[in-house]
C-alpha cells in the first residue's frame, strides 16, 4: 500500500493543517509532531485526557505492541489477538470464544451497500470497516489503540480487504471538514462521558460532507436489559470504561442540536451486540437470545414504539 494516502487524507489534530512524512515522524506546519511507525500515523494528542487511560497510544505502549507483535496468520486462521479480546470488543455474549474461533466475528454491514468514503471510529481490530469494505464502501478505521490498529492492518492484510487504519482520538478526529460520506460507530461511544461524546459528535459533524449522515450505536437506557444494569449500580451515571446509558429523547436531542435531523432505530433487545451472522460461533442458550432480540427488532419496524424499550439503538443524523 503506497503511502500517498497519508498525506492526501489526513490533517493535524491540533490545527488541521497539512501533514508531510519527515523519516518515522508525520509534521505540520506549526511543527506539530507525531509518530509514524511502521507506516501506521499515530495521530493521538498527548494534552487531552484519554477516553481509556491503559488503552492509548503511548511511547511505552507502542513499542511494547511492536516488540510483542504475532507473525501474520495464514489461510482461514483466527489471529490470536481477535480470541484475546473478544469480550472486550463484542461482549459476553461470546465468552467462549476467548479460547479460540473457527472464523472471524465479521457481522453484517447494517447500511445499504455504497461507493463513498466512510469512516469507523473506534474499529479495534476492524470488524466493522472489513464489514464496510465488503459492502462497497472506502473505509478508514480509527482507534487510539496502536495495538489494535496493527491488528486490523494486520487482517486486513491476511483477508486481502483494502482498508486504511489510523490511531487517533475521536474528539480531535485528524481529517479535514467534509472528508467522509459515512461516519459510523458501533459499541464505541457508549463507553464516553457524555461531555466526550458530545465534543466527538461536533468532530463527526466536521468530517462529514454535507450531502452525508452518520450512524451510532448507542444504548438505550429504558431498555429492559440496561434497566437491569443500571439498577445494579444504582442507576449512577458511570465513570472510566463503563457504558452511559442515554433515553431516546436525549440522543435525540443531543444528535440533532450538534449533527442534524435525527431518527432512532432498533438495534437489537437483551443485548448491546445482537448479530445473527454471528449465530454460528454461539452457544445454545445465546443463539435463541439473538433469535429473539431479531424478531423483536422486525416488530419495531411495524410498531415504532418498540424502538423505546430496545437496549441498543442506531442514531442515525442527517447534516442539514
Amino acid at each position: 500500500m503506497t503511502e500517498g494516502w497519508v498525506t492526501e487524507r489526513l490533517v493535524c489534530p491540533r490545527d488541521r493543517g497539512a501533514l508531510a512524512i519527515d523519516g518515522e515522524r508525520l509534521v505540520c506546519d506549526q511543527a506539530h509532531a507525531y509518530p509514524y511507525v511502521d507506516g501506521i500515523p499515530v495521530l493521538v494528542v498527548e494534552e487531552v485526557e484519554p477516553t481509556q487511560p491503559g488503552y492509548w497510544a503511548k511511547p511505552e505502549q507502542i513499542e511494547a505492541a511492536r516488540a510483542a507483535e504475532p507473525p501474520p496468520v495464514g489461510g482461514d486462521g483466527v489471529d490470536p489477538y481477535v480470541a484475546e479480546l473478544i469480550v472486550g470488543t463484542h461482549g459476553n455474549l461470546y465468552r467462549n470464544l476467548a479460547g479460540g474461533m473457527a472464523r472471524y466475528p465479521i457481522p453484517a454491514f447494517p447500511l445499504p451497500p455504497g461507493s463513498g468514503t466512510l469512516l469507523d471510529i473506534g474499529c479495534n481490530w476492524g470488524r466493522w470497516t472489513l464489514s464496510a469494505a465488503g459492502a462497497g464502501y472506502s473505509p478508514i478505521g480509527v482507534d487510539p489503540s496502536f495495538e489494535a490498529v496493527v491488528a486490523a492492518r494486520r487482517i486486513a492484510g491476511q483477508l486481502g480487504v483494502d482498508a486504511r487504519y489510523v490511531v487517533a482520538d475521536a474528539r480531535r478526529l485528524p481529517f479535514a471538514a467534509d472528508a467522509f460520506d459515512v461516519v459510523f460507530s458501533y459499541g464505541v461511544l457508549q463507553h464516553f462521558s457524555k461531555a466526550d461524546v458530545r465534543h466527538t459528535l461536533r468532530e463527526v459533524a466536521r468530517v462529514t460532507k454535507p450531502a452525508g449522515y452518520t450512524w451510532v450505536q448507542m444504548p438505550n437506557s429504558l431498555g429492559l436489559r440496561n434497566v437491569f444494569q443500571l439498577a445494579r449500580r444504582r442507576f449512577r451515571e458511570g465513570d472510566h470504561f463503563e457504558v452511559r446509558y442515554w433515553t431516546p429523547s436525549e440522543l435525540r436531542r443531543t444528535w440533532s442540536g450538534i449533527v442534524g435531523p435525527t431518527s432512532l432505530s432498533t438495534d437489537g433487545f437483551f443485548t448491546l451486540n445482537p448479530q445473527t451472522s454471528d449465530l454460528d460461533l454461539l452457544p445454545a442458550k445465546y443463539r435463541l437470545l439473538v433469535r429473539t432480540s431479531d424478531a423483536l427488532k422486525r416488530a419495531s419496524g411495524r410498531v415504532g414504539l418498540l424502538t423505546n424499550l430496545a437496549d441498543s439503538v442506531n442514531v442515525r443524523a442527517r447534516l442539514p
